[in-house]
């Protein structure tokens, strides 16, 4: 698929017993899996895996590149805090 070739795959994980699965959200057909010794250990790993940088974005931001993003997350927590 076009958009894997330019923008890579969008990986979403999951976790069946003790299987960690992966499959390209984008629907290009790129799958895998890995098994790992406890169900506990698959379902630690996807989850660990799962996450993508937009859910942090303003919070793991680079220092200089999204100061704006980071100042206005800092006025809205001191806002919230003072209402």
């Amino acid at each position: 698929m076009l958009r894997c070739v330019l923008f890579s795959h969008r990986f979403r994980f999951s976790h069946a017993g003790s299987t960690m699965q992966w499959a390209c959200a984008r629907r290009c057909g790129e799958t895998g899996s890995k098994t790992y010794g406890s169900a506990a250990e698959a379902r630690r790993f996807a989850r660990a895996f799962d996450r993508e940088d937009r859910d942090d974005l303003g919070r793991r931001a680079p220092l200089l590149g999204l100061f704006p993003l980071r100042a206005f997350r800092l006025l809205n927590r001191i806002r919230r805090s003072d209402s």
